[in-house]
């Protein structure tokens, strides 16, 4: 900066009054040279952390436990940092892997997996069997969609779904297939359900959930 103002005054025949003299060295400055010499944010960001941990490791603690007090401080910094990073930042992640599809086997439903069993058992209870059945089958498919074990896009068939989730359960695999048809009878084929299609739904849900997926996979948007 010093170069630049003298040879500015060397080129100038004039003495600057305190007006002139400030212009020019304004102008000199905002050569660009000099903003790139400016630190960026993020090396005071890290000078910044430097000197707080430097500040830490040559804090006087009586008795000797300067060190021990700054290696104490720095380990419960690092903690807070994966604490912080454990309750704010791997739930979301989860939260977004988890979204279900608000299509279910070509209806509109964005209800979690409790809330459809809840309304297939009220269903049940009230003796609406065909109702129940269906309601416990997509409680089925959106708590597999739930746990990541099945994923369930818009366009996919029961039957797909089913052959699908007997690849990850293929205990369940011959059940699955009976559950289906079981959905397909009674939401197309306006064949009414009964208590004892019910019933085998729900333990095959309930085995399900208890269960553990051998892999994950994706149903085919048809078949």
């Amino acid at each position: 900066m010093i170069a630049g103002v003298a040879r500015i005054l060397a080129a100038t025949p004039v003495t600057p009054d305190g007006d002139e003299a400030r212009e020019w060295a304004e102008r000199e400055l905002s050569d660009p040279a000099y903003a790139e010499a400016q630190p960026t944010a993020f090396d005071r960001i890290a000078r910044a952390i430097l000197e707080f941990l430097g500040s830490l490791f040559s804090t006087d603690v009586s008795g000797g436990w300067g060190s021990t007090f700054a290696l104490i401080a720095a380990i419960a910094v690092a903690a807070l940092i994966i604490v912080a990073l454990l309750v704010w930042g791997l739930p979301r992640a989860r939260r977004r892997a988890a979204a279900p599809v608000a299509t279910l086997f070509g209806e509109s439903d964005e209800r979690g997996a409790d809330d459809l069993r809840r309304a297939a058992a009220s269903a049940a209870d009230a003796g609406r069997w065909d109702e129940a059945l269906i309601l416990r089958f997509r409680a089925l498919a959106r708590g597999l969609a739930e746990r990541g074990a099945v994923s369930t896009p818009p366009g996919a068939t029961v039957h797909a779904f089913a052959r699908s989730a007997g690849r990850v359960f293929p205990a369940a695999a011959d059940e699955l297939e009976s559950a289906a048809s079981a959905f397909d009878d009674v939401r197309y084929l306006r064949r009414p359900g009964s208590r004892d299609d019910y019933e085998q739904l729900r333990r095959l849900d309930e085995q399900l959930m208890a269960a553990r997926p051998v892999a994950p996979a994706r149903v085919g948007a048809s078949g």
